[in-house]
């Protein structure tokens, strides 16, 4: 049976700001209030980055809204959370983090199985040039669509 992925979060930044190379999926540790504010949908990951520090990998700057119906517990709304990967994993993540400075971006943040992933990409960061080539490639498949779509509606 395949496992069941629905999408809670998507970095929408990362693909506009960054060349993505390589993707990993990776674990993240949470309190119980955090999976509840989670499971409300209460979670933004576009200013979040990773980084790998003492051998672990953690996601900073991401933010989970305080549970409201929470008792005297809280948790920290943008406190850094441990990533769970494979030690190969880590081990790649810091040498191209360090030796090639790639930056480490979340992309997306899903359910699978119960459990709440978070897609990590390898990113080069992009120059102002990059962005605006791609911007205008998206203009010119758009429009190249719209003609197509205008032409089968002509010829049909």
């Amino acid at each position: 049976m395949p496992p069941i992925m629905s999408e809670i979060a998507t970095n929408r930044k990362a693909g506009r700001d960054f060349h993505i190379l390589e993707k990993y999926e990776a674990g993240i540790e949470l309190r119980g209030t955090e999976v509840k504010s989670i499971r409300a949908g209460h979670i933004n990951i576009n200013d979040a980055f990773a980084r790998v520090d003492r051998g672990q990998v953690f996601l900073w700057n991401c933010h989970i809204q305080p549970y409201e119906k929470a008792s005297h517990t809280q948790h920290e709304p943008t406190r850094s959370r441990r990533l769970l990967l494979h030690k190969n994993e880590i081990f790649k993540l810091y040498t191209q983090s360090q030796q090639k400075h790639l930056a480490i971006v979340p992309l997306r943040a899903y359910w699978k199985n119960s459990r709440v992933k978070i897609e990590l990409g390898i990113g080069k960061g992009k120059t102002k040039g990059d962005q605006r080539q791609d911007l205008k490639a998206k203009v010119e498949n758009r429009e190249a669509q719209r003609e197509m779509a205008r032409f089968n509606e002509r010829h049909k």
